[in-house]
């Protein structure tokens, strides 16, 4: 039996043209023109002002902590709804999270709790040196709100878009609104380069910084100088090309996973206890993942009962991120909120959303969820 993964690479011939072109040009690494191309041709599909192509979405994040001044002691607000990598560099910097609980409408961070916990701490002079927004499974939180309330007390935001490429906030594209924004190519994703990221910012002279911290730092000078702590990040030559070849595909891309999304919609919507992630009016998702919430009381089978039966028949789906501050590495970090992301945790999982899946592998999953 073949397995059905969850969201597996989908490639083209048009990657491997590109990634030929730059073997046979022996622009391996490090950078090399590919690079350069990809991050022109991404701020071009995103509307971002400057671009810088990484290892990773993880060290895009990194840098962007680094970039907005966090330093050792300081606090960093970011969604407990999230995978570990959202809140990991934040310790990297020495600082410490707050995590903020989710609302039901999006899924992502709760503006009112983010405006609340944000107005009690500038009463104690003890605000955070930056706020990490996340979109979730592709799916743009409210970011008006979020942006006025950093805005007010002058709190650098940063997106963390690494899910959401492609979608978009009142016609904008996530990951291009607050100070900084980030992106990953990991081979989930739905576009890969086998691991990578991107960072965009409007700040030309801060994705300048960007760009040589994440080249170990070096100074201008021909015997390898250094008078600030870098970093081995950057995007090696081959990797761009096959992001470059992946960037074409995108809007097709999209396109195919909100189509699986509409397909397990309109064919199980009417299992009574089964309900889809929602679509606020104010975004539209990439639909990255189809992720939907099973009430065992009315279902009459828990989440974990419908994952295990899946995997009977080499089907991959997953639970919802688990919260950060139920994790054993975040347990004593402040935590606003939470009965919202833990409820979703407990209730939450992720169907296979690859855009490569054919019409008889989604015959195969529904037939499994609707028996």
């Amino acid at each position: 039996m073949t397995k059905i993964y969850l969201s597996p690479p989908h490639m083209s011939p048009v990657e491997r043209e590109l990634l030929i072109d730059a073997f046979d040009s022996n622009w391996i690494a490090p950078l090399g023109p590919h690079v350069d191309a990809f991050e022109g041709e991404f701020c071009a599909a995103t509307g971002a002002g400057f671009a810088a192509a990484l290892s990773s979405g993880t060290a895009a994040l990194h840098l962007s902590l680094v970039l907005a001044g966090v330093k050792a002691g300081d606090t960093v607000i970011c969604p407990s709804l999230t995978f570990s990598a959202s809140a990991n560099p934040i310790c990297y910097l020495g600082a410490k999270p707050i995590f903020i609980d989710s609302d039901y409408e999006s899924w992502n961070m709760d503006p009112a709790l983010l405006a609340q916990e944000l107005d009690d701490l500038a009463i104690k002079n003890s605000l955070p040196a930056a706020v990490i927004v996340v979109h979730l499974y592709g799916q743009s939180a409210d970011l008006d709100p979020i942006l006025a309330i950093c805005n007010k007390y002058s709190i650098p935001l940063i997106e963390d878009a690494a899910e959401s490429l492609g979608g978009t906030y009142k016609g904008r594209a996530t990951g291009t609104f607050g100070d900084y924004g980030f992106y990953s190519f990991n081979g989930n994703k739905i576009i890969t380069t086998s691991g990578g990221g991107m960072l965009v910012s409007a700040n030309k002279t801060a994705i300048q910084k960007a760009r040589h911290l994440a080249s170990q730092a070096r100074d201008p000078a021909p015997h390898y100088q250094h008078s600030a702590i870098g970093y081995n990040y950057r995007l090696s030559n081959l990797l761009a090309a096959i992001g470059r070849g992946q960037l074409q595909q995108l809007n097709h891309r999209i396109r195919a996973r909100r189509a699986l999304f509409a397909r397990y919609s309109s064919t199980l919507s009417d299992l009574e206890g089964l309900a889809f992630m929602p679509e606020p009016a104010w975004g539209k998702s990439n639909r990255w993942l189809t992720v939907c919430q099973i009430d065992p009381n009315v279902f009459g089978r828990d989440r974990e009962n419908i994952r295990l039966q899946l995997e009977k028949q080499s089907i991959e789906a997953r639970p919802v991120w688990k919260p950060m501050h139920m994790q054993p590495i975040f347990d004593q970090c402040r935590m606003v909120g939470g009965k919202v992301s833990e409820h979703l945790f407990e209730n939450g999982l992720c169907l296979p959303s690859g855009s490569a899946l054919t019409h008889q592998e989604q015959d195969q999953i529904i037939d499994v969820l609707r028996s």
